[in-house]
């Protein structure tokens, strides 16, 4: 098994995608629900490209930084979904909501014990 694979947020952000996926699929009858879901392809997708990238490249200020702009993807993700009100079903927005939720949080602490990690070792 791959490391990057025991990261909770980074099986989230894998598990989300599969999710979007099938949600996308429901918007794409209509002119406007496509324009969604080139966003929401985009944005949910680069959450756990980011987290892979930012893990390739080791564990310093870079993997911390990609670990940053991941976040802003499930930010952006999140307003998507809250756009996508008028396609999807309240359940299905709510429950995206959540996993993008749990994903920021997780994200956030994990960011802020690097940064913490990396100000220690720049004192020593």
């Amino acid at each position: 098994m791959n490391r990057l694979e025991e990261i909770k947020f980074y099986v989230l952000s894998l598990q989300l995608w599969d999710e979007c996926w099938g949600d996308t699929e429901k918007m794409l009858t209509d002119i406007r629900g496509r324009e969604i879901c080139k966003q929401l392809i985009r944005s949910v997708g680069s959450i756990s490209a980011n987290i892979e990238e930012g893990y390739g490249r080791g564990f310093g200020k870079e993997y911390c930084h990609f670990l940053k702009i991941s976040r802003g993807s499930a930010r952006e993700s999140r307003g998507w979904y809250q756009k996508s009100k008028l396609f999807l079903h309240e359940n299905t927005i709510t429950s995206r909501l959540a996993i993008l939720d749990s994903i920021i949080a997780m994200l956030t602490s994990a960011i802020n014990t690097l940064e913490k990690k990396n100000s220690t070792m720049i004192r020593k």
